[in-house]
């Protein structure tokens, strides 16, 4: 079987947060997937598929490793967007300028950012989803002046 090619990382940054939209590696693909890692300074990891890979390597390298898998082509469930919306707060504000890494299969179907920065990465029923979308506006920042500036990252 010929190998298949993935879309390369994507960072997207906001202000001090730091996103690596990535395909998903395997087992034997996983110490070049870490190197990756690294290389873009991850500290998170979150997995969104199934499982492909032992975790234990990416941990074992001192990155935090989270599994909240959902179904390829639908929305996250209300407990892992909260759980999502918890992690990016907690993370930035503990370790400004941190990167979280998120997979899952391509790097496009479930790991739901911004289309202009990787082509494919919405379906019609996600988009869908992220219309009816109502901000909590949890994810809200002081600057350093101490105005507060809001930021509602999907």
């Amino acid at each position: 079987m010929a190998p298949m090619n993935h879309p390369a990382p994507v960072e997207v940054t906001y202000g001090n947060m730091r996103f690596l939209i990535i395909h998903n590696p395997t087992n034997s693909t996983l110490n070049r997937f870490i190197e990756e890692l690294k290389k873009y300074g991850v500290t998170t990891m979150v997995r969104v598929c199934e499982t492909t890979y032992d975790p234990a390597l990416v941990e074992k390298e001192g990155i935090q490793f989270l599994d909240w898998p959902f179904d390829d082509g639908s929305s996250p469930s209300n407990q892992i967007v909260d759980d999502w919306l918890s992690l990016v707060d907690v993370k930035f504000r503990e370790e400004p300028g941190c990167c979280i890494a998120i997979h899952c299969v391509a790097g496009l179907g479930r790991t739901p950012f911004i289309r202009e920065k990787r082509r494919g990465a919405f379906n019609s029923k996600q988009l869908l989803y992220l219309e009816k979308y109502h901000s909590q506006m949890r994810l809200c920042f002081k600057d350093s002046t101490g105005h507060r500036n809001n930021c509602c990252i999907q």
